[in-house]
């Protein structure tokens, strides 16, 4: 008797993905769209590639992940709350929510699909003040037909009506527009170029950065324009730019390459990701600026202070009078030719239901399962308690959707991660479970298997401790032997050795270095090499991995351990 096996598939929803070679860009907005920008993106990693001599090396890092949602109001209901990634600081009238996050497992960009703009002075709504204009304008004596004195209501009535009407356009009508208003475009697209360029500075050549400068460079490619599948030209002003430098004061460039205008909380009146652009441009199209840049960058990611690389430019007054001089004339791009194939199609595909179901979850997973280190102090630390009962509270919902999904790869996967950084290790190995079930041989679960059976053996007794360690260590094995280039088994192996206390052997210390070089902005990964090449006595080697992580751009939760162990190591 033949075995009839009933199911349903999927159903295709209404988010797209397409992926190029260095990029994997999902959107719920137009499948057009979405691959002109993830073409665009290839487009801009060659650029890039070409620029800083890059191009043919080899490149064995994952590819960036890049989402795009809709307005303010959904990054908002994700509380994407940026723990690696805080640039400026700007004034508050440029909008453009974005989040960025170099995650162990391969780093993840996300950012709004939708224009806006930046408001520099607000004017009046034109919905708001037409009803005063019809009444001033509308005499008193007009009568409608049939009007007069057998219809004495009538001139009122159709004033009435006319008013209405007016009084009824929202915000999101035709006429809800400004007059007066002072405002400057900020494309989607740019924004997304932006991150993708500032990902690239700090992914390919990841060392400790000024934060304006990484802050400029994303803004310095933001005005990609392509012409055809063979030109593109890049260093064109932003849409705008003359308006907001008229408009805000320039801040003192002094203050912004020895860094002090990060303590400075005024900051963000005068600086702008107008301004960033400017010094950021003028430095890297200047012959003669361009090596002293280059002497300043390279004094930063050797450990030197800001203040003291600063010392490169020279006469900083000079500098500044320079870039005043530099704003009045005519600004420099330029334009390439390039072979079409240096920069593919995307491949689309159409995401299912199920797959879709999760987009979100896999972005807010990063900020919702952040918990701040508990504190000495012996009073309730009311800020920790509120986090973890947030924390729980997803947790719980993401509990209720992967079991809705249950026959979903996707949703056991994000669940088994979930649980395993939430320190739910029976939880996190009943998810992997499930997911080997519907995907036999998955690297990703049998990853968080081993992971969550590594966590279970350190809480068990310790005589039957070193034989569950064993076990869960094979699994991690298997993880690495179905995917050898992905990071996750590579970080659990080490994880297994440094969170039991044991030295670790050679080959998982070879491991947390691939993981490393698989996502190189990643600084989780970074301060675990560190502390563990610092135990191995290998103080340079160990201070070379530290120092991205200490002195970079943003601060991170890594930043103050690693400036920690820095310290140590340079008494």
């Amino acid at each position: 008797m033949p075995i009839v096996v009933r199911g349903q598939r999927d159903r295709a929803s209404n988010w797209h993905q397409a992926e190029t070679d260095h990029v994997v860009a999902i959107s719920e907005g137009s499948e057009k769209d979405l691959a002109r920008i993830a073409h665009d993106l290839e487009r801009l990693h060659f650029l890039l590639s070409v620029l800083l001599n890059r191009a043919d090396k080899p490149d064995d890092t994952r590819k960036l992940r890049v989402t795009l949602v809709g307005d303010g109001a959904e990054f908002d209901a994700m509380e994407l709350g940026n723990l690696r990634y805080s640039p400026g600081p700007y004034s508050r009238v440029f909008p453009g929510p974005a989040y960025y996050d170099p995650r162990e497992d391969g780093a993840v960009f996300a950012a709004s699909r939708y224009d806006q703009k930046a408001v520099l002075e607000r004017g009046q709504d034109l919905a708001g003040i037409l009803p005063d204009l019809v009444r001033a304008t509308t005499p008193a004596a007009v009568e409608a037909p049939g009007a007069g004195a057998e219809n004495p209501g009538a001139s009122a009535a159709l004033s009435a009506s006319h008013a209405g009407s007016i009084v009824r356009f929202g915000r999101n009508d035709p006429l809800a527009v400004s007059v007066n208003e002072l405002a400057v475009p900020v494309s989607a697209e740019g924004r997304i170029l932006a991150g993708y360029a500032r990902h690239f500075l700090l992914t390919y050549f990841p060392h400790a950065y000024p934060r304006w400068y990484v802050d400029g460079f994303g803004e310095l490619f933001a005005t990609l324009a392509t012409e055809g599948d063979a030109r593109m030209e890049y260093g064109r002003a932003p849409a705008g730019y003359r308006k907001v430098l008229d408009r805000y004061r320039r801040y003192p460039v002094a203050d912004i390459v020895t860094g002090r205008y990060l303590a400075d909380r005024n900051a963000g009146e005068r600086w702008t990701p107008f301004h960033a652009w400017a010094l950021t441009h003028m430095l890297f199209f200047s012959n003669e600026r361009k090596g002293q840049l280059r002497t300043y960058l390279a004094t930063i990611a050797a450990g030197g202070s800001m203040e003291r690389a600063a010392a490169a430019f020279g006469d900083l007054g000079k500098l500044q009078d320079e870039l005043v001089a530099y704003d009045r004339g005519k600004l420099p791009f330029e334009r390439m030719s390039y072979p079409a194939e240096r920069a593919a199609e995307p491949i689309i595909r159409r995401l299912s239901e199920g797959e879709a179901a999760f987009v979100k979850g896999r972005l807010e997973l990063g900020a919702r399962l952040a918990i701040p280190p508990a504190s000495a102090d012996p009073k309730p630390d009311r800020q920790r308690i509120a986090t973890i009962a947030r924390r729980d509270e997803w947790l719980r919902g993401l509990r209720r959707d992967a079991a809705r999904y249950s026959t979903n790869r996707d949703a056991q996967l994000l669940l088994a991660e979930a649980e395993c950084r939430s320190d739910n290790m029976q939880e996190c190995a009943a998810a992997a479970a499930r997911a080997l079930a519907l995907a036999p041989g998955n690297g990703d679960a049998l990853a968080w298997q081993g992971t969550a059976l590594a966590g279970i053996a350190l809480a068990a007794p310790a005589s039957a401790r070193a034989g569950q360690l064993r076990a869960a260590r094979i699994t991690i094995a298997r993880a690495n032997r179905a995917d050898s280039e992905n990071p996750l088994p590579l970080l659990a192996y080490y994880r297994s050795f440094a969170a039991a206390g044991e030295t670790a052997p050679d080959v998982a210390i070879e491991g947390l270095m691939k993981a490393v070089d698989a996502v190189p902005a990643a600084p989780g990964s970074r301060l675990l090499l560190g502390e563990a090449l610092a135990k191995r006595g290998n103080v340079a080697a160990a201070r070379n991995a530290l120092i991205a992580v200490a002195n970079g751009p943003y601060e991170t939760p890594e930043a103050a351990p690693a400036r920690a162990l820095l310290s140590r190591l340079e008494q």
